[in-house]
């Protein structure tokens, strides 16, 4: 057995390509990140990976349409958004598929 804390993790991401990680892959990336009130990242977009966006609790706004617990948004490559969290204790687990550095772009 082997036991990780996700507060040691970078962001929220704890399997990828990157150090620390639970499991070190290029296939894909997970993450679960938690937000408050007022949190958001700028319009950004992958050239290559998609991302899919489960809204595990709390309500968040991407290009400009609220999404509420139970949401599941994919963007697909190319495809851009923003983002805004707009309830506090708000989680949302994020899948990248696939792994790819550097593959983020404002």
């Amino acid at each position: 057995m082997k036991i990780f804390n996700l507060d040691k993790m970078i962001k929220g991401w704890f399997i990828g390509n990157f150090e620390p990680s639970c499991l070190k892959t290029d296939l894909f990336e997970i993450a679960l990140k938690k937000y408050q009130k007022g949190d958001h990242e700028s319009k950004h977009f992958h050239k290559v990976a998609s991302e899919y966006t489960l809204v595990a609790s709390g309500k968040v706004k991407m290009n400009g349409i609220e999404h509420v617990a139970g949401s599941i948004i994919l963007m697909e490559p190319g495809e851009s958004t923003d983002f805004e969290c707009l309830e506090n204790n708000t989680n949302c687990v994020v899948v990248k598929i696939p792994c790819v550095k550097n593959d983020k772009y404002v």
